[in-house]
């Protein structure tokens, strides 16, 4: 092979920013172990970042908006009110809006059946206005649309960790850093440059639970991704927008700390690593040519950076999105709302017992049982009736990269496997889309240990098994019908 061509993109696009942090004092607790409940200030600012995308030469209304925000879960119907507010303002089809959350656990959970908590009456406006900010954001995007190409690479960072941790002394598994766990290490990077060569932004796409704070955290904060999205800009210029991967399995190895400079410490170390790459991306519309030999004190072979050739352009702006529904069968155990309603009820009465006694941990102990079941309640009553959850996939093809949301919490498995039969093609898998249900989707060999993320699924062994074929087959039909892509 005497050419190595980077895969690229040419459409049209936009990118926006809003600072979304919400006010100091609103309710924050994300954790069972956590004995406060209103955040104490702002270890750094919630933000939105928005990337427009449409095709050349095609209805606009084909666009795709690529929200990302700095949350770990929304309620649906919140999803829905964001959604529709940009649908207002743009005109955009509601189902061409992607809002994919960067699952932050240092956000707090912002949801209104928690408005009669301390600081929760601050979460119904603070959502209210946040819906409002972002369709302006989306409308100031789409007044700066323009033609651009996107350059794409791949670099390796070790940041992220299994997490499924057998604690032997006990014989249960735990959710931490498992140091002989197989961990996803890809770290896939989209450059997003105008007709001038300027870089307007980065899309980082990783997998890696934003865990590093935990109960002892106060503050408000991005965790990891904050520092690793300022770094990134600092050096590299733009904006820098964050596509968590599937970390269903996966965290930091060093995490469930109170100390904001751990997260800064774990986002610096992804940023330095997209830093590697960015550094090394060649100039749009080039490849990698050899260019012959040379003799020297031998013959060595050279390589230049030459203009790539007209049919690689043509290809290049391929566009084609679809949207399907995966139907993932419910498990036969879940647990009902009335037990769970008990259960919860249960806790409540031996938390009062513990704060009568003064017996801190007894009360952090009881706090984190209600939490559990206040957590699956709220995955119960959310859950679509029927025997089965139909998952939505929005899957595109975009020049000669693929680009992959779906909702939920999915294995690395989910990932590998996918990028593994779409290769040489870069598959960018984001997580969390427009909607936090159905939970976790762990893959079949994960059930029956008594593994936290497969304990409170809602969906059956095999599930992302049926969700990685269907997509799959799907992939395949869609080459059929507009052709396969090149690298």
């Amino acid at each position: 092979m005497n050419t190595v061509k980077t895969p690229q993109s040419r459409c049209k696009g936009a990118v926006a920013r809003y600072d979304i942090t919400p006010p100091v004092g609103i309710y924050h607790r994300m954790w069972g172990a956590a004995l406060h409940d209103r955040a104490a200030g702002v270890h750094r600012p919630l933000e939105a970042t928005l990337l427009w995308l449409e095709p050349i030469g095609a209805d606009a209304l084909q666009a795709r908006i690529i929200l990302s925000l700095d949350h770990c879960i929304l309620d649906g119907q919140e999803m829905h009110n964001i959604r529709e507010a940009i649908h207002r303002t743009t005109a955009i089809p509601y189902g061409q809006i992607l809002i994919s959350l960067t699952h932050t656990h240092g956000s707090g959970w912002m949801s209104r059946t928690r408005s009669h908590l301390p600081g929760g009456d601050l979460i119904g406006p603070y959502l209210d206005e946040l819906a409002t900010r972002l369709a302006q954001l989306a409308g100031e995007a789409q007044a700066r649309i323009e033609p651009v190409q996107i350059v794409y690479g791949q670099g390796r960072s070790n940041l992220a960790a299994h997490r499924d941790f057998l604690d032997a002394e006990r014989g249960r598994f735990v959710c931490g850093y498992h140091p002989d766990g197989p961990a996803d290490d890809t770290l896939l990077l989209a450059s997003v440059f105008n007709e001038r060569n300027e870089r307007l932004a980065t899309v980082v796409n990783y997998a890696c639970h934003p865990t590093t704070l935990a109960w002892d955290n106060q503050l408000i904060s991005p965790d990891w991704v904050g520092a690793m999205r300022e770094t990134i800009e600092q050096t590299a210029g733009g904006l820098c927008l964050f596509l968590q991967g599937a970390s269903g399995d996966l965290g930091p190895r060093e995490g469930f700390v109170g100390d904001p400079a751990v997260a800064d410490r774990n986002g610096r170390k992804v940023a330095y690593a997209a830093l590697a790459e960015i550094v090394a991306t060649p100039e749009p519309s080039t490849e990698f040519r050899y260019a012959g030999a040379v003799t020297s004190g031998t013959e060595i072979g050279t390589w230049r950076h030459e203009p790539e050739a007209v049919e690689a352009r043509k290809r290049q702006t391929l566009w084609h999105w679809e949207q399907f529904d995966v139907e993932l069968p419910y498990r036969h155990d879940l647990p009902t709302i009335e037990q769970t309603t008990t259960e919860k009820e249960h806790w409540l009465a031996e938390e009062a017992k513990a704060r009568e006694l003064c017996d801190e941990i007894r009360i952090r102990d009881c706090r984190a049982q209600v939490e559990q079941r206040t957590r699956q309640l709220t995955r119960l009553l959310a859950l679509v009736a029927g025997k089965s959850y139909p998952l939505t996939v929005h899957l595109g093809l975009v020049g000669e990269a693929i680009w992959l949301f779906v909702p939920g919490e999915l294995y690395q498995v989910f990932q590998t496997q996918l990028r593994a039969r779409f290769a040489p093609h870069p598959v960018f898998v984001a997580t969390l889309t427009n909607d936090w249900q159905p939970g976790y989707i762990p893959p079949a060999s994960t059930f029956g240990y008594g593994i936290y993320q497969e304990v409170i699924a809602a969906t059956s062994p095999g599930s992302m098994e049926i969700l990685i074929e269907a997509i799959a087959r799907r992939y395949d039909q869609i080459r059929k019908q507009v052709g396969a892509l090149s690298a």
